[in-house]
Parts: structure tokens; C-alpha cells; sequence
């Protein structure tokens, strides 16, 4: 198997994934548990012994007080060892190479490779590969070499081939490393000797896995209209039959006509008869006066379990809260021991400690691609699987600022919109995520020869798999004039449209 040492990176989780889908045994221990782990493996033997060591990338920087960091034992031990970023530059460190702290790098690079073959075997020259840093190896350790650089990073992949060390500054877990699976699969089967097989999704597996841990008790199930909601419920339907109650809260932050989605999706589709609740009133009174943005998912959550609970006195019996949460939910609410809060995500960081109800996330370790897969294997129609990504908290985090009834109004207006154009272009089923974001920023605007500073607002349509990178989708321009043309003048107290070309990382998915 290979270890999988966890420095508490956003995409630590996807580097045991990706090898996971090709056969390879994957186990993630944290840094201070790493070299026992490894030892005792060898007394275990067989299947259970360590054959490969990724160590992974982490928020931290190697010079910072009480960066993380890891026996340097770990590179006697005869292992092959693959650092990944901050992986990479704390192996450099403890092996007498230089790290500097400053430069920093994030998005897309091309990589030229200086030395073909090992873990670069059958990689393009000058593909590209998704950058996250702000240090950087100067000098590598005695006994390196120089296998790939860019054009900002000498040492972007190096090896000391002697005692099978590589390191990588990087990220080849994510989908937009153009040959990062090829890597990682060199690393397994070229260096560790691990054999490929490629895997599939067992949704049984999962479906038994409900039944087990439900039982014969009821369960209410949280949705929203999205993907992952309807997924985790399809799954839990198949698991428990008539014992599962979806419930839709109408929070009045959705996108229009979400309710009537709901209904239709879950009658004709799942044969089943969602309960309603009314909200509206409520959520807009909870979030008055609340700008910032932690706060206002916090609140969110908070009245959504509220509401949760209330309705599953009403239904007697019930243990269980289901939701739709996903892994990249979980990591951007700090999922793992040395990972960075990114923001609380409503159903994972926004919970409330205490619960009278017992979660139940079935999609808690999978991403949203393999969500929509799920989705397919249980037959669910392509315009459920593969509809667009949309948050929790609703509109209320593309709000910036208070949400008030008119800012709310103005937001459902705009984004609506977007939609609507991007559907037309026959660019919907194209990009990931299409949306509109209220700035809460004022610009000075023209209309009718009078002068008037209204707020500004943007767009952000973006292309991307599993979440943990995104680039920015290049709309033809006709599509952005329509769409800023159409705000500016159908939806009041708007001065301009801005259009968002920010990859993610640096940035998150949504503004908040």
C-alpha cells in the first residue's frame, strides 16, 4: 500500500483518491504518527506493508512556529518518497537543501521538462500543471537532480534516483495538472511496483452501508433541489423505503422556481412527496443585520436544523438528518487535523454542537463528479445529474452585505438571468457553475441623461470537475454583452456587470 502522510492540504483527500480509482491501497496518517505507521507495517507484512510514502502539501509554511513536520527518519527507511509542495519543500529542508519564503504562485503553469522518464515518464513537454505556494526550493539537497521547471520555479520536479526521492512543486492530484494522474500512477506502478486495476463505484456497497447504520429507523433527508441532495436521498430511498421524509425548507434564498424543481424531481423521479416548510420570513428576519459572511452560514445552519428538528417531532421516530454534504465540503470547513479553515460550509462547519438528530451523510468522502456518477447508476435523468452546482445558504453568500427582501429580489433577478443566457448559448451542460454576485459596491451609471451610483454586479462562470480547481470559462463575448446588457436594464439599482477571471486557487468557488 501506500502512505499518504496528511501536512493538511485542500487536495490531500483527492491524492489518495486518484490512486484509489486505479487499485492501489491508500492509508493517510498524520506527520507524527507517519514513521510508526510505516514501521509496523513491516511487522504486518504482505498486503499491509508500506511500499510507497506521498507526503502531501499543507497551508503551512516550513519556517513558520510550529509548522508541521516529520521525523527525518522517514527518509532512511528505503521507502520511495513522493512531497508534494509543502511535502517537497520540508523534504528539501530536512535533507540540507534551501527554502525561501515569498514567492508566491497560484493557478496554471507549464512545466518543461530538463530530464524525461521516471515519475515524468510519457509527460508532455510544457503541459500544464496547477501551482498553490508561497515558498520555493533554491537549492535542492546533495544527490538531486533536476527532472522539470517552469518559468518562475527551477526545482518545479526533482529526484534523488539513488534512494527514490521526488519531489514536485505542483499539485498532480488535480484535474487541472493536465498529466498529474500519470504522475502519480509512475509513482505507484513505475517506482513502488503497485499494481493498476482500474475501479468503479460500488453503489450497493454504499446502499448496504444505510441500511446498516439506519436500521428501522426513520430518517429525514435535507434537500434542496441540487445534485447532492437529491443523490443522497435516491440512496437512502433505495436503502430504507418508506421510512425516509425528504423535507425542502423554503428559505427564500433559492434560485426561482426551485420549489416547483423539488416537487417535480422528487414525485417523478423518486416517487415520492416532499414535505414543504415556509421560511421565508424567517430566514430573512435571522440574517438582518449580519454582513459578514461566517455569520451568516452559521445562522443559516442553525435555523435550518431548527426547523429540521421541529418537523421531525412532528413525524415521531425519527433519529436520522440526512444531508447532501460532499468531501469538498468537509475539507473547506477544515475536514482534517492540520488542514486551514477555508469558510463553514452550512451542513458540515455551520452545524450547531448540539443536535437532537443523528447525521447521515452517505456522500461525505466522495466528490462531485463522482456524485454525478452515483447519480447515473441509480438512474436518475441527465438534468438531475448534471445540473449546475448550487450552495447551501443560498443567495445569501452571493449577497455581499445584509440581505434585505430588495438586495434579495435584485440578486434572484440577476442570476436568473445569467442562467437563462448561458441555457440559451447552449453553454449550460459546458461550464460548472454560472452565477451572479451582488457587490455591495457602488458605481456611478448613466440612464436617460441622469447620473445615478447604483451597486455593481459580477459574474463568475467557471469550468471544473470535483471542486478543487476551477478555472475561469472563456464566454464569448456576445454571451457577456447580452447577459451585463440584460442587467443593467431589467434589474433596478444596477450600474455596471464586472465578469470574474479568477481561478480557484487563489480563489474559492463562491465570493463568501
Amino acid at each position: 500500500m501506500i502512505t499518504l502522510v496528511d501536512f493538511g492540504s485542500q487536495t490531500a483527500h483527492l491524492i489518495g483518491r486518484r490512486l484509489r480509482d486505479h487499485g492501489v491501497l491508500v492509508k493517510i496518517v498524520d506527520p507524527e504518527d507517519a514513521v510508526k505507521f510505516i514501521m509496523d507495517s513491516r511487522l504486518r507484512g504482505n498486503d499491509d506493508e508500506v511500499a510507497g510514502i506521498i507526503l502531501s502539501g499543507g497551508p503551512a509554511s516550513v519556517y513558520s512556529k510550529g509548522a508541521p513536520t516529520i521525523d527525518k527518519k522517514i527518509f532512511s527507511l528505503g521507502i520511495p518518497i513522493l512531497g508534494i509542495c509543502y511535502g517537497w519543500q520540508l523534504t528539501a529542508r530536512l535533507l540540507g537543501g534551501k527554502v525561501v519564503s515569498g514567492h508566491k504562485e497560484y493557478g496554471p503553469a507549464n512545466l518543461i521538462i530538463i530530464n524525461e522518464g521516471g515519475i515524468l515518464s510519457g509527460v508532455e513537454n510544457n503541459s500544464v500543471v496547477w501551482v498553490s505556494h508561497g515558498d520555493s526550493v533554491v537549492i535542492i539537497p546533495k544527490g538531486f537532480t533536476y527532472l522539470g521547471e517552469t518559468d518562475s520555479v527551477k526545482a518545479a520536479a526533482v529526484a534523488d534516483l539513488r534512494n527514490k526521492i521526488f519531489g514536485v512543486q505542483f499539485h498532480p492530484e488535480v484535474m487541472h495538472t493536465v498529466f498529474g494522474l500519470k504522475i502519480l500512477i509512475n509513482f505507484a506502478q513505475n517506482i513502488c511496483g503497485e499494481k493498476i486495476v482500474k475501479q468503479s463505484i460500488n453503489v450497493n456497497a454504499i446502499i448496504e452501508n444505510i441500511e446498516q447504520k439506519v436500521g428501522n429507523n426513520k430518517v429525514i433527508c435535507a434537500v434542496s433541489g441540487g445534485v447532492d441532495s437529491t443523490v443522497a436521498a435516491a440512496l437512502i430511498g433505495q436503502a430504507i423505503g418508506k421510512n425516509l421524509y425528504p423535507i425542502y425548507i423554503e428559505s427564500g434564498l433559492m434560485r426561482i422556481g426551485t420549489k416547483e424543481e423539488v416537487l417535480q424531481i422528487f414525485q417523478k423521479h423518486l416517487r415520492l412527496n416532499p414535505i414543504i416548510v415556509d421560511a421565508k420570513k424567517q430566514f430573512l428576519s435571522a440574517l438582518k443585520d449580519i454582513t459578514d459572511p461566517e455569520q451568516k452560514r452559521k445562522t443559516i445552519g442553525a435555523l435550518y436544523i431548527k426547523l429540521f428538528e421541529r418537523e421531525a417531532k412532528k413525524l415521531k421516530g425519527v433519529k436520522f438528518l440526512a444531508q447532501g454534504t460532499i468531501y469538498s465540503d468537509v475539507i473547506e470547513s477544515r475536514g482534517t487535523k492540520k488542514a486551514d479553515k477555508i469558510k463553514s460550509h452550512h451542513n458540515v462547519g455551520g452545524l450547531p454542537d448540539e443536535m437532537s438528530l443523528v447525521l447521515l451523510e452517505p456522500l461525505r468522502n466522495f466528490y462531485k463528479d463522482e456524485v454525478r456518477l452515483i447519480g447515473e447508476k441509480l438512474g436518475l435523468p441527465n438534468e438531475v445529474v448534471s445540473k449546475q452546482v448550487f450552495p447551501g445558504p443560498g443567495q445569501a453568500i452571493r449577497i455581499i452585505g445584509e440581505v434585505t427582501k430588495e438586495r434579495l429580489e435584485r440578486q434572484q433577478q440577476a442570476d436568473a438571468i445569467v442562467v437563462e443566457e448561458v441555457t440559451k448559448a447552449n453553454l449550460y451542460d459546458k461550464v460548472y457553475m454560472s452565477f451572479a454576485i451582488l457587490t455591495d459596491t457602488k458605481s456611478t451609471a448613466v440612464k436617460g441623461d441622469e447620473r445615478s451610483h447604483l451597486e455593481v454586479m459580477a459574474i463568475r462562470i467557471i469550468e471544473s470537475k470535483d471542486v478543487m480547481t476551477t478555472v475561469w470559462s472563456k464566454i464569448p463575448y456576445e454571451i457577456l454583452q447580452k447577459i451585463s446588457s440584460r442587467i443593467v436594464n431589467e434589474v433596478p439599482g444596477v450600474s455596471r456587470v464586472v465578469y470574474d477571471i479568477t481561478t480557484k486557487p487563489p480563489a474559492t468557488m463562491e465570493w463568501e
